[in-house]
């Protein structure tokens, strides 16, 4: 049976107004302590809000369409399981639609869940840079997360890529290196391109300069990294510690400096993006900047519940700050080694449910 005002009003012994004062987040003033209890008691009963009866549209499925380019990629994943795990909260269900990277998959997705009675579309890493005028002419409420390409549209919820580079600089400048290496993805992908603006920003906070030698682009993948690495390794001043746009590219790397007959982290140190899985697992553990995909896919679904039930505006795009990451690969002292449950989506999802989202 579901938790209704009065029950929580009943274990409280507050009022049913100022329950439904506190639990709607109306501005009427109400003491922080009973704003806590409250928000307590209905946590541990399990409230759950009724968002239809808080609308007066009436011809809500509470069903909500998600448009993925691909559901193996490293990230959607956690990004779904973020975007189911808001919307359990609220008793909506999602629908999955799969679009291979073709955007005329993609349109016939689109035209299917705008002819069905579902409340909203998230697209999840979108990388068309077109758009459907049959969505707009909906008028069904829609949002991105982690959009891949083109400039920044509202509406879209994105990692906060110059900050996670600007920590990893950071992180190595700390360790004591001046001269830090990048390796970009690229140059096309707008990730790429923010990765690079936090490098040679914080590099410019520092005040150390910036030298385009020892910049080099990459692809993502594996064999990108090991290239890059060995023509860095070529140069008559080598760097001391190299970043790397992604945790793929960071494994490459790693090999060449290895088949170099050097060692990760004693001759240079290495630090990746994104915290995939097999960064826990080979040696050294690499360093990694973490990619706040489950918090993106939380926030998308909460923006678009917003924008269903409160037809909130429109909001500029919505940038998700990561964390580092610490392990062996960077040469930090063992005390600074952070455990990896800290990137985990378990440990993320239960510190996300223990806040009160807003309703």
């Amino acid at each position: 049976m579901s938790v209704k005002l009065e029950d929580i009003a009943k274990a409280t012994g507050f009022s049913v107004p100022t329950v439904s004062r506190v639990l709607a987040r109306s501005s009427y003033p109400v003491n922080a302590v009973t704003r806590q209890i409250i928000l307590e008691a209905a946590r541990i009963m399990g409230y759950k809000p009724n968002l239809s009866a808080r609308s007066l549209r009436t011809d809500r499925s509470n069903t909500i369409g998600i448009i993925a380019d691909d559901l193996l990629s490293p990230f959607t994943p956690r990004i779904v399981r973020g975007i189911q795990d808001y919307l359990n909260q609220y008793d909506y269900l999602s629908l999955i639609v799969n679009s291979d990277w073709d955007a005329d998959i993609e349109q016939e997705a689109i035209n299917t869940l705008v002819s069905r009675p579902v409340d909203g579309i998230i697209f999840v890493e979108y990388s068309h840079r077109t758009f459907s005028r049959v969505l707009e002419q909906s008028k069904k409420p829609h949002v991105f997360v982690h959009r891949l390409f083109g400039t920044p549209i509202k509406n879209s919820v994105v990692p906060d890529d110059e900050y996670g580079a600007s920590l990893a600089v950071r992180h190595l400048i700390g360790l004591g290196h001046k001269r830090i290496a990048y390796i970009n993805g690229p140059e096309n992908w707008h990730n790429a391109k923010k990765r690079f603006t936090g490098y040679q920003a914080e590099l410019a906070a520092y005040q150390l300069e910036f030298d385009s030698a020892i910049v080099q682009p990459g692809d993502w993948e594996f064999e990108g990294g090991y290239q890059a690495a060995k023509n860095l390794l070529s140069l008559d001043q080598p760097p001391t510690a190299i970043f790397s746009a992604n945790d793929l590219m960071a494994l490459g790397a790693i090999y060449a400096i290895q088949d170099a007959g050097l060692s990760v982290p004693k001759d240079i140190a290495v630090v990746g993006y994104d915290n995939r899985d097999f960064t826990k697992i080979f040696r050294p553990r690499i360093t990694t900047v973490i990619m706040p995909v489950y918090e993106m896919g939380w926030t998308a679904a909460e923006l678009l519940l917003k924008k269903i039930v409160e037809d909130q505006e429109d909001l500029d795009e919505i940038k998700i700050r990561g964390q580092i990451q610490i392990r062996e690969s960077c040469g930090a002292d063992k005390s600074l080694i952070t455990k990896d449950e800290l990137g985990s989506a378990t440990v993320v999802r239960r510190i996300l449910l223990n806040k009160q989202p807003e309703s």
